[in-house]
């Protein structure tokens, strides 16, 4: 077999090792990324909170909009804001196991 033959097979192996990280790298940064939006959302609906306004609304109004179908937000109590997040993923199943959390509380007065 000659170089070029011998630089195409190994080109031709390695290809689908290389789609197979660059694929779990998108999704390690979609699971970062998601977790930073769940985090301002639960922020943004504390402050809501504590302003006497929507938290719900203030958490979907603080994601952008791609993400709101995947999110849920629960007020605990009249002073805690959770926001739960599935972020994107080529597989439906895998999505749903990597949902993120973040919460965000109002303090206490002293």
């Amino acid at each position: 077999m000659s170089e070029r033959g011998q630089a195409s097979v190994e080109l031709a192996a390695a290809a689908p090792a290389l789609l197979l990280l660059a694929l779990v790298l998108f999704q390690l940064l979609a699971v970062g990324y998601s977790a930073v939006l769940a985090g301002d959302a639960a922020e943004a609906g504390a402050l809501a909170l504590a302003g006497g306004a929507d938290a719900r609304a203030a958490a979907r109004g603080a994601l952008p909009g791609w993400s709101r179908t995947r999110m849920s937000v629960v007020v605990s109590g009249g002073s805690s804001v959770r926001v739960s997040l599935r972020p994107p993923s080529a597989l439906a199943l895998l999505g749903r196991r990597l949902e993120v959390h973040a919460t965000a509380e109002l303090g206490k007065g002293t």
